[in-house]
């Protein structure tokens, strides 16, 4: 089973509560967005900080935590919304199987490894290996927008 790389309560605060926040008043942190998907439970919307990522003309939402509750909605609705302020982008979700996984998360943590790569477990520069390594505890999902 992919791992899942619980938040502590400051990360969770820190980015739940305090960048949400801002995100949700449009507030560009960096190129961060407010993720809105149906539960896959209660089927009532839920809401967290997600950092799109564009590479080779494709879009992407990857989750450096693992298999978050996030990524288990999105699995489970297909769909969902980004949110930067009132700005709204509808999308639907496909998941990039394992083979595919490298050179995106090697994207992602080019641009969001600052704040992201304790949670990959690699180096500054991981090597094609270590990408394949740590691709099965990484969802990622290609998102194409609804509109």
């Amino acid at each position: 089973m992919p791992k899942y790389a619980k938040p502590s309560t400051l990360v969770k605060f820190m980015n739940n509560r305090i960048m949400g926040s801002l995100v949700r008043l449009g507030l560009p942190l960096a190129g961060a967005h407010r993720l809105t998907v149906r539960g896959r439970k209660s089927g009532q919307p839920r809401s967290v900080p997600v950092n799109p990522l564009d590479h080779d003309g494709q879009r992407y939402l990857v989750a450096p935590r693992g298999t978050t509750e996030w990524v288990r909605n999105l699995r489970a609705a297909g769909e969902g919304e980004l949110r930067l302020g009132s700005k709204r982008e509808a999308f639907t979700a496909a998941e990039v199987g394992d083979e595919e996984k490298p050179p995106v998360l090697r994207a992602y943590l080019e641009r969001w490894g600052n704040v992201t790569r304790r949670e990959f477990g690699v180096g500054k520069d991981p090597s094609d290996d270590e990408l394949r390594r740590i691709a099965p505890d990484h969802p990622v999902f290609r998102i194409t927008n609804r509109g």
